[in-house]
């Protein structure tokens, strides 16, 4: 299939800025292959069945946005510019791979300074990235990062206005963990506490999974050509627990739907046949699109996507194409709003 074929027309307008608030008031498009329902997230519970399970991913991002300066001495003296960093991914040892701007005025063996303590070394270019040496590790490092970094809000947001102290609420999901991602598994920025006991009390279950978002999800596909996209791998884990959950579930006749496509990656990545997944821990640079066989997952709630990126292909392969073109032309003709803060999906293709 060609990137073409993921295109669509979206109004600038409908690009959501802030979330809606509370959480849960946020609208929610409810379809199968041959229904579609105009809701709200807080009708989850009449909308789900007893007995279904919501894996949720239990991911927190960190304050992964640092601006700072270079500083160079030079034939005239000491020279200062500024610079921005966004971590990308740990590499152990204090080190990082980070976006920089910008990449190429940055000459490796430079020292950065981002504020709070917190400084580093240009390693190294690689990939369109850098290699970041900190003078900082571990509980040091996340409480300088802590003061120094903000929310990395995605490039569509961050074009709009610079992130502030309510995206570190925002951003981050209620039932947050573990430290690691640089972008958040946004649907599950819907739910709320109130929404949660609901769900609970409809006999709705719960299974948290882990996969740490990286900075790949904000990157374009450059090739016409999907099938030689390759993705960015990303940590994940699905402990002993949560696969017995999903697959207790399975067996019970339940269904499994995931609340974001990064839960829905990781436990595609855990099974190994369908119907049953596995504990597993590790990288899934897993790519799904129009063709894939679900092993898994019987839904997914999730936002509306860019077009021609590789979630829009994943949604088109749970849903198939032409119903995707329909369900996004809906969204766009009742104004939903999209990406990141905005509003949600719930795609069921076995019915509602």
């Amino acid at each position: 299939m060609q990137l073409s074929d993921f295109d669509f027309d979206l109004p600038e307008e409908l690009i959501a800025t802030r979330p809606a608030r509370p959480r849960s008031a946020a609208r929610l498009l409810v379809a199968s292959r041959s229904q579609m329902v105009d809701a709200r997230v807080f009708e989850l519970p009449r909308l789900l069945r007893a007995g279904d399970l919501l894996v949720l991913n239990d991911t927190r991002v960190i304050p992964a946005r640092l601006d700072g300066v270079r500083r160079r001495e030079t034939a005239q003296g000491h020279v200062e510019a500024g610079i921005e960093a966004t971590l990308v991914e740990a590499l152990g040892g204090g080190r990082w791979r980070a976006l920089l701007k910008p990449l190429r005025k940055v000459r490796p063996g430079e020292r950065l300074h981002f504020g709070a303590g917190l400084e580093a070394v240009c390693e190294a270019h690689e990939e369109g990235m850098a290699r970041l040496a900190f003078n900082l590790e571990g509980a040091a490092f996340e409480a300088a990062l802590a003061e120094a970094g903000a929310m990395p809000l995605p490039p569509y947001i961050a074009a709009r206005r610079p992130p502030d102290a309510q995206d570190r609420e925002d951003y981050q999901t209620v039932w947050a963990e573990r430290p690691g991602s640089v972008a958040a598994p946004t649907a599950s920025l819907h739910f709320d506490a109130p929404l949660l006991a609901a769900l609970e009390a409809a006999g709705v279950r719960f299974a948290r999974v882990t996969l740490h978002v990286g900075a790949g999800t904000f990157l374009p596909v450059k090739t016409e050509d999907i099938s030689r996209h390759r993705m960015h791998a990303e940590w994940g884990e699905v402990s002993e627990a949560a696969a017995e959950a999903i697959n207790a579930t399975r067996r019970a006749g339940g269904r499994v739907i995931p609340v974001g496509t990064t839960a829905l990656r990781v436990i595609e990545s855990a099974a190994p046949e369908p119907g049953r997944v596995a504990p597993f821990r590790g990288e899934t640079d897993i790519f799904i699109r129009p063709g894939y066989d679900f092993r898994i997952a019987d839904g997914l709630m999730t936002n509306f996507h860019l077009p021609k990126s590789t979630l829009m292909m994943l949604v088109s392969a749970l849903m198939g194409l032409e119903r995707i073109r329909q369900i996004y032309a809906h969204a766009v003709a009742e104004r939903y709003r999209f990406f990141s803060y905005g509003d949600a999906s719930l795609l069921l293709p076995g019915g509602l």
